[in-house]
This record gives C-alpha cells, sequence and structure tokens, in this order.
C-alpha cells in the first residue's frame, strides 16, 4: 500500500495585522506631510481667506469717491487695500461686511489703521449718489465710497471676477441687485493676496491675521 502523502500547505511569512496598520499610517503620513509641505512652500502664510497662488497685479480704475472728489485706485500705492463691490439698497450683505471690516479696524494700532483703506464700489450707480454713499460708508464703518460710470464699472468688475445683474423685484417699482460678495486683499504692493468670502466675514480675529501678514509681507 502507497503511502499517501500529504501536501503541505506553505506557511506565510506575512507581518503581524497590526505591524501593516502601523505601516499604513505611517505612509498616509508621509502623503499628507508632503501635501502640506508643498502648499508651504507655495504660500508660507495658511490664509484665512482662499490665497491666489500667482499673486496677480490688482486693477486700477477711476470714479468719484463719496466727497465728490476725483477718485483712482492705483495699486502699488504704498497702503494695503481691501475692495468690496456693493451697493447701498443691499439689505444684509454689504452693511454687515462693512460693519465687519470696521470691527477689524478697530483692534489695530493707529499706525496700521493708517496703512489700510476699505473701498466700497458701487455696482448701483444710477441710484448711489455722492451723498448716499457718504452716509452709508460712514454710518456702516470708515471705508470709502467709489461711484465708477459705465462701461468703466463693468470692466473693473469683470477684472476682478466681480458679477452683478439688476433683478426686478415682483410687485415693486424698485429693483435689487445681485452680485458677487467676495472681499479683495491686496497688499502695498498691488497684489491680489486673497479673497474673503462673506460666510467667513464674522471671523474678525482671522480676517486680521490675513491682514497683518500682507500688511508685513507685500510681494516684492
Amino acid at each position: 500500500m502507497t503511502p499517501q502523502v500529504q501536501e503541505l500547505q506553505p506557511v506565510a511569512a506575512g507581518r503581524p495585522w497590526y505591524v501593516s496598520a502601523i505601516l499604513a499610517v505611517c505612509l498616509v503620513t508621509l502623503v499628507l506631510s508632503g501635501a502640506w509641505l508643498f502648499t508651504r512652500a507655495k504660500s508660507p502664510y495658511p490664509f484665512f481667506g482662499t490665497a491666489y497662488d500667482n499673486t496677480p497685479t490688482a486693477t486700477a480704475f477711476s470714479g468719484t469717491d463719496d466727497l465728490g472728489k476725483p477718485f483712482t485706485f492705483q495699486p502699488g500705492s504704498g497702503q494695503v487695500t481691501t475692495i468690496f463691490f456693493g451697493f447701498t439698497n443691499c439689505p444684509n450683505i454689504c452693511p454687515l461686511t462693512l460693519s465687519y471690516l470696521s470691527k477689524v479696524r478697530a483692534q489695530l494700532t493707529p499706525e496700521q489703521q493708517a496703512r489700510w483703506q476699505t473701498l466700497f464700489v458701487s455696482v448701483d450707480p444710477p441710484r448711489d449718489t455722492v451723498k448716499r454713499m457718504h452716509e452709508y460708508v460712514t454710518y456702516f464703518g470708515d471705508g470709502k465710497g467709489v461711484i465708477v460710470p459705465e462701461p468703466q464699472l463693468s470692466a473693473a468688475a469683470r477684472a476682478y471676477g466681480v458679477g452683478y445683474q439688476k433683478v426686478d423685484v415682483k410687485g415693486l417699482s424698485d429693483y435689487q441687485i445681485n452680485h458677487s460678495t467676495g472681499t479683495y486683499l491686496i497688499d502695498a504692493t498691488g497684489h491680489l493676496r486673497a479673497i474673503w468670502d462673506y460666510s467667513q466675514m464674522p471671523q474678525v480675529e482671522r480676517l486680521k491675521g490675513d491682514l497683518l501678514y500682507v500688511m508685513e509681507h507685500p510681494v516684492r
């Protein structure tokens, strides 16, 4: 009787499951660390707002300020600038944005305040008169109102990626303006550094952090 030879199954020389798990965690950590270092290399400061990777030069525009004087925003004039495109009949987003920027200003030293200006650019020039703009910007903050006539307004808005559209309100003879709600942060050398979305504006301390970083680290 021929003895049956039992086939031996090879014994896996694999590592314990927990060792594999530890190695997997280490691999994920290395990948995430690499991504973090890559991001930090591109932008050493972790902006609260959405940062511009290529920091383009902001676009100049001209109009009339809220005191009735000719005004030109010339990027690179030596001041940090925040720009918001809105209108005085705006029910909530525009006044709240100006109010939050005013709260940031209140936390700065006089020297820092002098290095920063806020421009409120009207997207409703037919209704936003000089008098109305002045009353509005001084009531909700301490920025400068700017009225830019068409078609220069459309060109400036496109340059900043701003959209706006007149919308008739059903049942009313008046109208509203649908518009973008970003606030543009521009450094003293005239470069766009970040955009704050309206939903971020209540985070005053974090807005202040972005502002102070840009104030001390302009693009050279």
